[in-house]
Parts: C-alpha cells; sequence; structure tokens
C-alpha cells in the first residue's frame, strides 16, 4: 500500500536528518568532557598546539595521534593554509573531528600565485613561473581565466584518423611558434578529449601518445560499440577548438602557458590591473586524503586551487563517459569500463567507515571536488557547496562490479549540496556519479548550470556484468535539478538523472526537473534516463519540465521490469522498453502544474526554492492543418503535447502548417520544437498581424516573443523544402 507523498518525503527527511545527527556526532567511547582540543594555524610553529601557540596541520595531526584516552578535536583557525603536499589522514586518525574554528573560514588550497607582471605593448602580461608549477588553469581575483582558444575546425579539414589529423595548413598552427603547448579539443556525443600535439609536418598534426590512441578506435579497450564515439569514428564532426596557444590570445580573460620561455601571458578583463591584481594557478594535486579511518568528521573546511596533473601528461584526456578517462599506453581489454580512471580531487576518502564531510566548500578546482572509493561505507558528504570546478563535483564508488566485501561502496551519503558550473574544463564529467554502489542515498541536492548529466548512477553499459553486480537499494530523491545538458556545452546522451545496470530496490522520486537539454537542435537529453541495463528502478512522484527529449528514457530491451507512476510533465514519452516494465498514473502533456506538483518542486534541493511554472498552451484546443502531408505525419501531431511525434509536409516550395486557435486571442510567445531528423529550418512564423523571420534550424525549442492579436498562427518554409515540427505551443 502506498503511503501519501507528504509521509514518504517526511519520512525520507527525518532519515537523511538522523544521519547527519549520527555522523557528525563525537566518537563513540568518548566520555563528556574528555575532549582535548587542539588549534592549527596557516603560519603555526607551536609544538602545543594550543589557541595561542597553534601547530601546523601535520604537527596538530601527530600530536593528536598521542591522545589514546580523549577525543580529540582539530580546530583550524582562520586563513589559507597552502599546501606542497595533502594532509594525510590515516586508521590513526579515527574519531577525531578537523573543524573550523568558531568565526573562522580556513581553506586548504594547493595555488601558486604568479607575480612579477609586466605589461607588453599588446596590452598583454606576462609573468614568469616558478620551476615546477605548470598552469593550466589561472585565476585573476578570484575569476577563472580561460586558455586562449581558437575557432571550431570541421572534420572537412580537421580530418581525424587513428594516427593524427590534417589542417595544420588551414588553421595557421604550421605556423605557430609553439605548437607542442597547444591542445585539441574534441567532443562527439558523451565524450570529450583533450589531447596534446606533438608535431607538425605540412598539414599533418601528430598528438600525444597515448592520449591520441586512447581517444581513437581499435584498441578494444573501450568496446567496439563506443568506437563509434571515438575521435576517427563517423560521429567525429570536427575539433571544437584549439587552445594553448600565443596566436589565439585575443579575447579579455585569456591565458597562454608558453613551457620553454616557462611564462604565462594573460589579456586582462576591463578594470583589470595586473599590478594589483592576485593571479593563483593551481599546483598540488591533492589538498586531503582520508585512508581507511572510521569515525572521522571534516567540517567547515574550504579547499581551492587543487590541480589534476593528468591531461598535462602524455596520457592526456581520453574521456570515456562522467568524467573517467581511458589511461596507459596498454590494459586489459575490457568493454565495461571497470579500468578507466577517475579525476583527481581536492579530497579523497578510500576505504573509510563513518566519515562525515560536512558544511566544506570546494572551489576553482582544476580536477574534481570529492571521491569516496575503495570500499568507502557507512560515510556521508553533507551541506558543501561544489563551484568552479574543470571536472564533476562528487565521485562515490568504483567501476567493478562484484568487488570483495571490503572494497564495496555500501550506505554511502551524499545529501543536501549545491552543486553548480562544475565541468567547465572537462564538458562529459557529471555532478554526482557513483559507480557500482549499494544503498546509496543522494537526496536533497541542488544542482544547476553543468555540461552533461546532473546525477549519475550504475555502470557497465549493456555488458553481463551489468546484470548481476553489487547495485542495489540506491535513492535519488527530493533533488532540485535545472539548467543541466547545456547545449553550448555540446555534450549528448544523457540526462538529468542517469542510470545503468540492475539495481534492484532503487528509486528515483520527488525530484524537480527543469531544463535538460533545452534548446538543443535534436532528440537529445533526458530528464530520468534509465540507459543500457538500467532495471528493478522505481521513478515516482517527479515533477520534470522543458526537457529537450523525453521526460523518462528507457529505451533498451534488455532494461527491464522498471516503474514510472505517478510523475508531473509536460510532455508524453514512449512506454518503457524491456519486458515487464511500466507506466501507470502519470500526469503527462501539462500546460500548467497542479499544487501537489509545485509542492514537491517547491520542497526539492538544498534549500528548496522557486519553481518555473507551465505557461497554458492556446494552441493544444486549436484545428491544425498543414500543405500538404507523406500519409502518416499529419498537422495534428505538433499538437499532441508529445515532443517524439511529428507533423510533416513533403518538400514544396512554400510549404506550411497552421493552428486555428478558434478564435482572436492575444499571444505573447510563440515554441516552436522541430523533428529533429528532418529539421524546419529557415522559416516565417506568421500571424494576422505579422510576420517574423527565423534563421537556421528550428531548436527544441525555438521561443519567439510576440505581442500579437492573432486567430492563426502559420508556420512557412522560405524556398522549397519541408516543414516538419514535434511541437508547437502558443501562450
Amino acid at each position: 500500500m502506498n503511503r501519501p507523498l507528504n509521509v514518504v518525503r517526511a519520512t525520507a527527511a527525518s532519515a537523511t536528518a538522523a544521519l547527519l545527527t549520527a555522523l557528525l556526532a563525537a566518537p563513540a567511547g568518548a566520555a563528556p568532557g574528555t575532549t582535548r582540543t587542539l588549534y592549527a594555524a596557516p603560519d603555526g610553529r607551536g609544538s602545543s598546539c594550543t589557541a595561542a601557540r597553534p601547530c601546523t596541520l601535520d604537527g596538530a595531526r601527530d600530536l593528536a595521534r598521542t591522545e589514546h584516552r580523549r577525543a580529540v578535536r582539530v580546530l583550524l583557525k582562520d586563513g589559507n593554509y597552502r599546501l606542497d603536499a595533502p594532509l594525510e589522514l590515516g586508521a590513526a586518525d579515527s574519531g577525531t573531528t578537523w573543524a573550523a574554528a568558531p568565526g573562522a573560514h580556513p581553506v586548504l588550497s594547493g595555488g601558486r600565485d604568479l607575480t612579477g607582471w609586466h605589461r607588453n605593448t599588446d596590452g598583454t602580461w606576462t609573468a614568469a613561473v616558478p620551476e615546477g608549477v605548470t598552469p593550466r588553469q589561472l585565476f585573476v581575483d578570484g575569476r577563472r581565466a580561460t586558455r586562449a582558444r581558437g575557432e571550431a575546425c570541421a572534420a572537412s579539414t580537421c580530418d581525424a584518423t587513428a594516427t593524427g589529423m590534417t589542417g595544420a595548413t588551414a588553421t595557421g598552427i604550421d605556423h605557430w611558434a609553439h605548437p607542442t603547448d597547444a591542445e585539441a579539443v574534441i567532443r562527439i556525443r558523451w565524450r570529450n578529449y583533450h589531447c596534446r600535439i606533438a608535431g607538425v609536418g605540412g598539414d599533418t598534426l601528430t598528438f600525444a601518445q597515448p592520449c591520441w590512441t586512447n581517444s581513437a578506435s581499435g584498441t578494444d579497450r573501450t568496446g567496439p560499440a563506443w568506437d563509434t564515439t571515438a575521435v576517427d569514428s563517423t560521429r567525429y564532426s570536427g575539433v571544437a577548438f584549439f587552445e594553448n596557444a600565443a596566436e589565439l590570445l585575443d579575447e579579455p580573460g585569456e591565458f597562454v602557458w608558453n613551457s620553454a620561455a616557462r611564462t604565462v601571458t594573460y589579456l586582462p578583463r576591463e578594470g583589470e590591473n595586473m599590478r594589483h591584481a592576485r593571479a593563483v594557478t593551481p599546483h598540488t594535486e591533492q589538498l586531503l586524503t582520508v585512508d581507511g579511518a572510521h569515525d572521522l568528521t571534516v567540517s567547515g573546511i574550504g579547499f581551492a586551487y587543487a590541480a589534476y596533473r593528468q591531461p598535462d601528461t602524455d596520457e592526456g584526456y581520453a574521456g570515456m563517459q562522467a568524467g573517467l578517462t581511458l589511461t596507459g599506453a596498454t590494459g586489459p581489454v575490457d568493454h565495461a569500463g571497470r579500468y578507466y580512471t577517475k579525476p583527481a580531487a581536492a579530497l579523497t576518502v578510500r576505504g573509510g567507515r563513518r566519515v562525515a564531510v560536512d558544511t566544506a566548500s570546494f572551489t576553482h578546482l582544476g580536477g574534481a571536488g570529492a571521491v569516496l572509493e575503495a570500499g568507502t561505507k557507512d560515510s556521508a558528504l553533507t551541506r558543501s557547496a561544489f563551484t568552479d570546478l574543470s571536472s564533476g563535483a562528487v565521485y562515490v564508488g568504483d567501476t567493478e562490479p562484484l568487488p570483495e566485501p571490503a572494497l564495496s561502496g555500501e550506505r554511502n551519503t551524499v545529501a543536501y549540496n549545491t552543486i553548480s558550473r562544475t565541468g567547465v574544463e572537462y564538458t562529459d564529467s557529471v555532478g554526482i556519479w557513483a559507480g557500482y554502489e549499494a544503498g546509496l542515498t543522494v537526496d536533497h541536492n541542488s544542482l544547476d548550470h553543468l555540461p552533461y548529466s546532473a546525477v549519475s548512477v550504475g555502470w557497465g553499459w549493456n555488458q553481463p556484468e551489468a546484470q548481476k553486480s553489487v547495485l542495489r537499494d540506491n535513492k535519488v530523491t527530493n533533488n532540485r535539478i535545472t539548467d543541466v545538458m547545456e547545449v553550448a556545452r555540446q555534450q549528448h546522451d544523457g540526462g538529468a538523472v542517469y542510470t545503468q545496470g540492475a539495481q534492484p530496490g532503487t528509486v528515483v522520486s520527488g525530484n524537480y526537473i527543469n531544463r535538460s537539454a533545452y534548446g538543443n537542435t535534436e532528440r537529445d537529453g533526458n530528464g530520468i534516463y534509465l540507459d543500457e541495463q538500467s532495471s528493478h528502478i522505481t521513478v515516482e512522484n517527479n515533477v520534470i519540465t522543458r526537457i529537450g527529449y523525453k521526460w523518462v528514457s528507457n529505451w533498451a530491451d534488455y532494461g527491464i521490469r522498471n516503474t514510472a507512476r505517478g510523475n508531473w510533465t509536460d510532455t508524453a514519452a514512449p512506454a518503457l522498453g524491456g519486458t515487464g516494465s511500466v507506466m501507470t498514473g502519470n500526469h503527462t502533456g501539462l500546460d500548467r502544474l497542479p499544487a501537489a506538483a509545485l509542492a514537491v518542486a517547491a520542497r526539492a534541493g538544498a534549500h528548496g526554492g522557486p519553481v518555473e511554472q507551465l505557461r497554458t498552451d492556446l494552441a493544444r484546443t486549436g484545428t491544425a492543418t498543414q500543405s500538404s502531408t507523406d500519409g502518416t505525419a499529419t498537422a495534428a501531431l505538433a499538437l499532441d503535447a508529445d515532443t517524439n511525434t511529428d507533423s510533416r509536409t513533403l518538400a514544396e516550395d512554400g510549404a506550411w502548417w497552421q493552428v486555428d486557435l478558434g478564435t482572436t486571442r492575444h499571444i505573447r510567445q510563440v515554441e516552436v520544437w522541430n523533428d529533429a531528423s528532418t529539421t524546419t529550418a529557415d522559416f516565417d512564423i506568421v500571424t494576422d498581424d505579422g510576420t517574423v523571420h527565423i534563421s537556421g534550424q528550428a531548436l527544441r525549442p525555438t521561443v519567439v516573443d510576440l505581442d500579437s492579436r492573432t486567430r492563426t498562427v502559420r508556420i512557412v518554409r522560405t524556398g522549397t523544402g519541408r516543414v516538419a515540427l514535434s511541437q508547437v505551443l502558443i501562450h
């Protein structure tokens, strides 16, 4: 028997709150009044670690380890703790608490300041870089700069093969002063590649190895099906851009690294003066590692300017999915991503038990925020903020489907966090990723402005090991996910919530998802995407609006026994694929969200928040006609609230589609959703009192603001061609 929604929500929230309380409580066995407090400071030189004579971080840790009868808390005083190596906590540090001192905002930093800037005659500024530092990112007064980049290069010019690429002449790379400092950045579907140029010969570019081989087809280390998204595949459409060349430095806010001269040159934004600005580059790769500890708490600590060194090496960044890469020149032939490599993170917990990270901040990072791996159990990352990260925010678990019990990730929690504008550099990364996890809770997080999927749980694609793994009983609940699968980042085939593998007992519930792949040019980007062998998953009581493709997708016939029930959405979708999958009691095709849906959406996320109400659609009660039809794609299919069905005319001069509203109405806006397989381009929107011309392809959707009084709205093709529409909404 189903409980009322408010009871389910109260139960979930209470359970999460209880878990947080337990994790943040004093360690077991500590008697009241027996906690010893130690202090650390950025300039700590003391040996007693008192408030008056604080220690270094390592000094406080070492002194804490001498306590065997009392619980210990280490309070960090205010300031930036510049680290040359990570603070390492292990089993000997179990039972301790590391927290910000009252009123303090300590930050563990891996950054190096770049000083001594001098102005060049062209308006750029240059600074020498200390030995051992390789600036891949640059932050000026806390604002990320961009590695100097050029325009896209189409595959017809930059023709990639398994060994290299043409285009050196057309792009001018053959005349660059330092081409081997530059990289090609390529995006194909869900994958992202960053490989450094190794040489230029005539019109041909070669790239660092093994980066290029790992990015191309033929290794059998990525799987034969996935090779259709390799750099030499038929899906390759060209280089998104080349970056890090002085010849590309032409926009304010860009910089370039010269490895031979060991200098950084920067073109300031308006108002920036490099004599007074603070310029920081990430240098230290990890800031805090927790290895094998239990009952340990980290609270109120910031993490900034951590580096991610792999992309600067010959391995580069051969992205496979979700920010994991293929590394090494050789390795096992494996088709399920078992040997892929997670990005480096500012905070890493390995094999932790009851480790709690709370109210932390992660910002200005060259890699990921936090990783919980190698059998971490009963641990939580809560009430923390992640923003401006080159890679993803949180990675939980590993890619081994049947690990030894000690290495199995179980009962971990990621809750009440805010994640915004991550994946800045590696746009295939996700907000929260989990591999083969059991009993994972991803609850009440707020995620927005992400390039690819927001929450990804499960692994293994269509391989046999994904059918019977440790995956089970995971909860993705009450999250607020807005503006993800951002179209400008050119990553495809994902969703706001994405799953893989058989996961008995897994529930996706109470989430508010708004604007996933909204405004793209193809049928792509889902709300909740039950991909590949996703099975035994329940999708219920979610609010899903303004999605570029399907509000729920379970396309694969080997994903079985999934259930979607009681969800609210503005579109329809095909029935779930797979044996035994069902859709029941869903509220689809809405043009207004009812009170119950608004309440669910408003409560979702770390702090709740506003809900973007749907706008009443005047077209759906109108009468649609079109200039011609192929016999199957009728005009009415553009009014059925299903963006996966299409109206379609024959290809002809001045082809048109029209809706008659029945009476003259005052309209303010028209949404035109294209048929991605037969895209309408270069057309007019004609009302009784005016015409608006749309150049180029219609998007999903093209939104046109009007101020018109009209009975009819007609879409007319300029010249000869089809009018093919999946949906037209009139507000």
